[in-house]
């Protein structure tokens, strides 16, 4: 069964963690800017679309950070679902897993 807005549990990717951490948006549907600001510790978000349905949400900004972390599983999950980002870009700092319906 396909993944929808309302059934799939978005995560927090974060670069220094080995696990993957649940979490929601405040209103029960869809991210804020405001929440992802916190969640994300940045100023500024892009969208790294990994399928019809499912995007990560990362720190526009995250790579000028200094220092900057690179977040493995986030980058792997990039490669795995858009093999042609390989060897061009990895995804630095946290960044949210969730349906694109939860971004809006």
């Amino acid at each position: 069964m396909p993944a929808t807005a309302t059934t799939y549990q978005p995560h927090l990717l974060d670069p220094h963690s080995a696990e993957p951490r649940p979490v929601s948006p405040a209103n029960g549907r869809s991210f804020q800017l405001a929440e992802l600001y916190r969640l994300l510790d940045c100023q500024t978000v892009d969208v790294v679309r990994l399928t019809d349905e499912l995007i990560l949400i990362i720190d526009d900004e995250g790579k000028f950070r200094q220092p900057c972390y690179l977040n493995l599983l986030a980058t792997y999950l990039w490669y795995q679902y858009q093999p042609e980002a390989r060897g061009q870009d990895s995804i630095v700092g946290r960044a949210i897993l969730c349906h694109d319906r939860q971004f809006r």
